[in-house]
């Protein structure tokens, strides 16, 4: 493990060697994943996707990227142009620098020096992750209030309840992580994995983790502050061009973010898979595990997308606040209760295996037993519907008199139709002349004697 001085030692130009690195990992990320997110659906859907641009369609996220970029920047007249502009760059700027603390390796030598593969580490590294990844519903927020639209600003109400009911999930379930390693160092957690993954022993805050990150980057099927089918676009509905790609830049590096955090507390981060004769395969090797291990989280993400239709927005905050955050909460007291019972009893590894298999069935029956919430039948309803007073309607003679044509209406029609029985197409008149004729067909030889 490195220590947390080592990484003030390192030259300036180390240091600017390994931002350009993250950034450069973080965009190429992005291109490959759009293009692995279009084959795999494609894939899953019985069709090719992106097969023109490039080998193989590899080069249509670049392509895309490059049209954006040459599209005319709309900005709408009642925006706030300020914040209008800012949103975009609020929202992108923390998806990078949540990545600084992300230990992507061991310590290598790199130009003569020995240096970590990982920008930096604090103390407080986790939650660093959390709080940085957090900013970026500000420029949600700020996209969809600038806009002077109300489509945008209700998908940035959403996207702020959304953040922050799923933000409590996912910190609830990397509590029991830091328990079990005694510290929010990223690089401690990491070397705390050295023997076995807490996957293995902690599988329900990672499907908790897993859970809360895909509401956390708004991706499908929890995808609600851009539902195109009720809110046209969301929050980014009046972006354009390079405004727009931001947005969608974002998107994919919190998902990257999101994937090497769960890589990191979950899967070992760099370290091999257990897998017999890979355990010496360190150094720079620890990279090439590293990016599998995300890549394999962002297959995860596009998996579901095209699997799962999107919930509704009650259904969504529901499993956030009725599941995911009690049993996050449970296990955490269960994890709690076995570090204390462990420091006095020694257990053995199917021991403690048999108590975390216990207190997860445990945790099963008690929110089985948890009541549901009674909704009225659809017969109550109209019951309650025919006996509540409704508002003084017309009859039902006064509407059908609102509804009857107008005399002119009616003289328009009878020449169109006499028109139409001679063969020959009705010359349209002005409505005030076929409705004087229309009343003086219809005048009596006294009224003609009258007037």
């Amino acid at each position: 493990m490195p220590e947390l001085s080592g990484f003030t030692a390192d030259p300036w130009w180390l240091i600017v060697i390994k931002v350009v690195g993250v950034f450069g990992f973080l965009v190429v990320t992005v291109l490959l994943s759009i293009n692995f997110e279009r084959k795999i659906v494609g894939w899953m859907q019985q069709r090719p996707g992106p097969n023109r641009t490039g080998p193989w369609g590899m080069l249509q996220a670049l392509a895309d990227g490059i049209k954006l970029a040459f599209k005319e920047d709309i900005n709408p007249t009642i925006a706030d142009k300020a914040l209008f502009f800012l949103a975009p760059i609020i929202s992108v700027i923390p998806a990078f620098v949540a990545f600084s603390v992300i230990p992507m390796g061991p310590q290598v030598h790199m130009f003569g020096h020995l240096t970590a593969l990982q920008l930096t580490d604090l103390p407080v590294a986790v939650l660093v992750i959390l709080a940085t990844s957090s900013l970026g519903v500000y420029g949600i927020v700020l996209a969809g209030w600038s806009s002077g639209s109300p489509y945008p600003l209700f998908g940035a109400l959403r996207s702020a309840a959304q953040v922050i009911s799923y933000e409590i999930g996912m910190g609830m379930a990397l509590v029991s992580v830091f328990m079990l390693t005694g510290s929010l160092s990223t690089s401690a957690i990491v070397d705390a994995q050295e023997h076995r993954w807490f996957a293995i022993g902690a599988v329900v805050p990672m499907i908790i983790y897993g859970i809360c990150a895909i509401g956390e980057t708004n991706r499908a099927p929890f995808d609600l502050p851009e539902a195109e089918g009720e809110l046209v676009g969301g929050f980014h509905t009046e972006y354009s061009s390079m405004k727009f790609a931001m947005f969608f830049l974002a998107e994919y590096v919190n998902m990257a973010t999101v994937s090497a955090l769960g890589t990191t507390m979950f899967l070992g981060g760099w370290r091999p898979f257990p897998i017999p004769g890979l355990s010496g395969l360190t150094g720079w090797w620890g990279l090439l595990w590293f990016v599998i291990k995300v890549y394999g989280c962002l297959c995860v993400f596009i998996w579901i997308r095209a699997t799962l239709p999107r919930l509704r927005y009650d259904q969504f905050m529901k499993l956030g606040w009725r599941w995911l955050i009690p049993i996050a909460l449970a296990w955490m007291v269960i994890v709690a209760g076995v570090r204390v019972v462990g420091s006095h009893i020694k257990f053995s590894g199917l021991q403690l295996g048999a108590a975390v298999l216990g207190g997860a069935a445990l945790l099963v029956l008690l929110t089985a037993f948890i009541p549901e919430k009674s909704v009225p039948d659809d017969d109550d309803l109209l019951v309650d519907a025919a006996q509540t007073p409704s508002f003084p309607t017309p009859a039902v003679a006064d509407l059908l008199a609102a509804r009857a044509p107008s005399p002119a209406i009616k003289a328009q029609e009878a020449i169109t139709i006499a028109g139409t029985s001679r063969g020959s197409v009705a010359t349209l008149e002005d409505p005030r002349t076929a409705a004087e004729t229309s009343a003086a067909s219809t005048r009596t030889p006294e009224e003609d004697g009258n007037g």
